[in-house]
């Protein structure tokens, strides 16, 4: 029996202490599609799902590092980029994917704000990053306020004008995300092709970690050889299962999503030990 060797794909982002986004939730969804998961990390931030109280940028020097460690032993099928912080940080993420074989698939999250409210990226690196990182995107996945920040827009543009203007600044495709708008409708658009792509909305305060899972699959599903636009359909679909099966009874704010159907594996094993419990209950009597 031949056993497939699972393709590898590299979170270069933040670490969430609270579990529910960046680098931890990125290493769940790749998981959930099958494949290695490795990572990079930018910053560390004291997190919940209540706030971000503290964030520790990573030198630079350390990034490419980590970048470098796994790169030249295990290899890269793809990669994730998520939050990013400040222009030092951006122009090291670019030299270390300018030192990776040409071709590899880079997915773009713009992480800007947090899902509690907290700036993630300092305003003066937005210039930085759309000159450094988005010719060097196959896609990015902004969702419809970072969209606008990128490109300086009021709320004045319909998003499929956002999704072409983005696009024309270096990405080969672009997938701004449904999650802030009155239907829960992705757009994407590759330059020639321009597509919704639509789901269930799934009232919830359990989305904590949506944005960073559906560029993570879209990720790990390219390293797979999927195009971006089929890529984009999975990410849309599982990460909309990971809401749907988000996980409100965590912390006191907004609950982490669940791809890997954490909550439904929890009750499982405590209905098995409570059996367990009250067999072993019976023989000792």
């Amino acid at each position: 029996m031949t056993v497939a060797t699972p393709r590898c794909v590299l979170s270069i982002a933040g670490s969430d202490s609270g579990g529910g986004a960046g680098i931890q939730a990125d290493l769940k969804a790749f998981a959930a599609c099958g494949a290695h998961g490795m990572s990079a990390i930018t910053a560390i931030t004291a997190q919940n799902t209540a706030g971000v109280t503290a964030v520790h940028p990573i030198p630079p020097e350390i990034i490419i590092a980590q970048v470098r460690a796994v790169a030249g032993d295990i290899g890269v099928d793809a990669v994730k980029i998520g939050m990013l912080g400040d222009r030092t940080t951006i122009e090291a993420v670019a030299q270390a994917l300018d030192e990776l074989p040409s071709g590899t698939p880079v997915v773009l999250d713009p992480v800007m704000v947090a899902e509690s409210g907290a700036q993630l990226l300092d305003p003066e690196a937005g210039d930085t990053l759309i000159e450094l990182l988005l010719p060097r995107a196959t896609v990015i996945t902004p969702n419809l306020p970072e969209a606008r920040a990128l490109l300086g827009d009021a709320g004045e543009r319909e998003i499929e004008t956002l999704a072409r203007e983005l696009q024309a600044l270096g990405p080969a495709a672009v997938v701004i995300t449904g999650g802030h708008r009155e239907e829960a409708v992705d757009v994407f658009f590759d330059g020639e092709r321009l597509e919704e792509l639509t789901g269930p909305r799934h009232p919830s305060n359990a989305a904590h970690g949506s944005g960073c899972t559906h560029s993570s699959v879209l990720a790990a599903r390219m390293a797979y050889g999927d195009g971006p636009l089929e890529a984009a359909r999975e990410a849309k679909r599982l990460a909309s299962l990971a809401v749907a099966q988000g996980i409100h009874e965590i912390g006191a704010g907004a609950g982490p999503v669940d791809i890997l159907g954490i909550a439904s594996k929890a009750h499982k094993t405590a209905t098995s030990g409570a059996s367990r419990g009250e067999s072993a209950g019976r023989v000792l009597t």
